[in-house]
């Protein structure tokens, strides 16, 4: 179950995407430029695709050894 709403999560984010675009359209203060940059930025989604291929595991220490002091 947990796999399938991950997924799900990958999934929505091209709705992220357009509301991403809606945003710079009506952005004053970026430059024609940085619209564009944060508009092909925006496509890329690193962290949910990231985070399901780790196995939910991208952010998790692995356990010290043994023997060492704890501060």
């Amino acid at each position: 179950m947990k796999k399938l709403a991950e997924l799900l999560v990958c999934f929505l984010h091209p709705i992220a995407v357009v509301l991403v675009w809606l945003n710079l359209v009506v952005r004053p203060g970026l430059s024609g430029t940085a619209k564009i940059v944060w508009a092909v930025l925006a496509l890329v989604p690193v962290v949910p695709f990231v985070y399901v291929l780790t196995g939910g595991e991208l952010w998790e220490s692995a356990p010290k050894p043994p023997g060492l002091p704890r501060r």
